[in-house]
């Protein structure tokens, strides 16, 4: 089933379900990074080395930087065809998750009104439930490539956005809500039942506003607000070949964020209390109390301050020559290796092979990329703490400013070096 691509099917074949199935286009990424996984550590142990290279360390060095470029980028079009097939199931199980939601509601309510007796708020609830489901499934297939239900919340950067997500949520909630209350008037006896849901529909007070307005305008604000910064050049952004629901709660580099994190929780409570309250008083909004909206508010505000508190751009701290063993130490000279030592020198998240060769560290007018230097796990260089790259020899002795071009295209100011004749 395209829809699922459980673990149950990765034994299936182009033959049953084509290739770009994603259980078949999930066998082919997993075998294809398998295979460089086993050339990144037979070459981290100089297995494989042509023997006309493997006496120089530099020319070593520089072969295997080749050969793992070459494979790379390989594998970054087996990871993008992966994260398109992967949006198609990601799609599809949000609808049957959707679904099953509608399924549990209408047992639920089939089994408490047993002994209470059937009414018109169950069934405005279960219509009002239908009505929405059938909505985010419209949405969802007209965008099944991009990821469905989940393609409105996506970023710039493929990544699922959380102010997007958190907006998304209340939009839902409203549009279930006023659905239920919709159901409600058309089901009213009589003209007098319908004024006074009429009547209730229209006390609307700030504190109702204030919830749901505070992360609708957080989500215009945030978008201003890292569009301004990726402008600038103080916030890194690199394509995501794969959205995940982790993606709500995660920074670019997929580390957990504290921001991120309490402000999808504190929303989902405050979402959770207007379902409860409505459920409870089926007749008018619910009251929102003033410590919960008060609560939301300050989740906005800290959340916003995040996003403004946030820069990553690459930043050179030091520049040393690196001194291998038996060596003298003396100056920096042309074809010495020096150590670019930093802040978010590749740029956070950066840790497929095809990202990092983008780094480069500019000489003047002398563009040199830094090598791939393999290790048993993962690279040894470059990283975001350290860049090692040679010294060209078109580079002039004397002093020399030089830069770091991280993976995402972002340069770190200037930093200037000597160069010994």
């Amino acid at each position: 089933m395209w829809w699922w691509g459980g673990r149950g099917e990765v034994a299936h074949g182009v033959g049953v379900h084509g290739p770009d199935c994603h259980c078949v286009v999930r066998e082919e990424y997993r075998r294809t990074v398998a295979d460089f996984e086993t050339l990144r550590r037979a070459l981290a142990r100089k297995e494989g080395v042509p023997t006309a290279v493997a006496h120089s360390d530099g020319g070593a060095r520089q072969w295997i930087s080749d050969e793992l470029r070459g494979r790379a980028q390989d594998l970054a079009a087996m990871r993008r065809a992966q994260g398109r097939a992967w949006l198609q199931v990601l799609g599809g199980r949000a609808l049957i998750v959707l679904w099953f939601l509608v399924a549990v509601l209408v047992l639920v309510q089939a089994l408490t009104a047993i002994g209470a007796g059937w009414t018109g708020a169950r069934t405005a609830g279960i219509v009002a439930a239908v009505v929405v489901a059938g909505a985010l499934s419209v949405v969802g297939w007209a965008a099944r490539a991009q990821g469905g239900v989940f393609a409105p919340v996506r970023g710039l950067d493929g990544r699922l956005s959380t102010s997007k997500a958190v907006a998304a949520l209340w939009m839902v909630a409203l549009m279930y809500c006023f659905a239920f209350l919709g159901m409600r008037l058309a089901a009213a006896s009589g003209d007098g039942q319908r004024d006074r849901l009429l009547d209730r529909l229209g006390d609307v007070a700030l504190d109702q506003i204030t919830l749901v307005a505070a992360p609708l305008l957080a989500a215009v604000a945030v978008r201003r607000i890292v569009g301004d910064k990726v402008g600038r050049r103080v916030l890194q952004k690199l394509r995501a070949d794969q959205a995940s629901l982790r993606d709500l709660v995660t920074d670019d580099a997929g580390r957990a964020s504290f921001v991120d994190a309490q402000y999808v929780l504190v929303n989902l409570v405050a979402v959770g209390f207007v379902v409860v309250g409505l459920a409870r008083d089926p007749d008018r909004l619910p009251d929102i109390p003033a410590t919960l909206v008060a609560l939301a508010v300050v989740s906005v505000v800290t959340y916003l301050a995040g996003k403004l508190a946030e820069n990553d751009r690459p930043v050179i701290l030091s520049v040393v020559r690196v001194r291998t063993r038996g060596d003298l130490d003396s100056a920096v000279r042309q074809g010495d290796d020096i150590e670019v030592r930093g802040i978010n020198l590749a740029a956070g998240g950066s840790h497929e092979a095809d990202l990092l060769a983008r780094v480069v560290v500019k000489f003047g007018a002398v563009h040199v990329h830094a090598p791939l230097i393999p290790a048993e796990t993962g690279f040894a260089n470059p990283s975001d703490a350290c860049v090692v790259v040679p010294v060209p020899v078109d580079v002039e002795p004397g002093r020399v400013e030089l830069c770091v071009v991280s993976a995402s295209g972002v340069e770190s100011a200037p930093y200037e070096i000597q160069i010994a004749g």
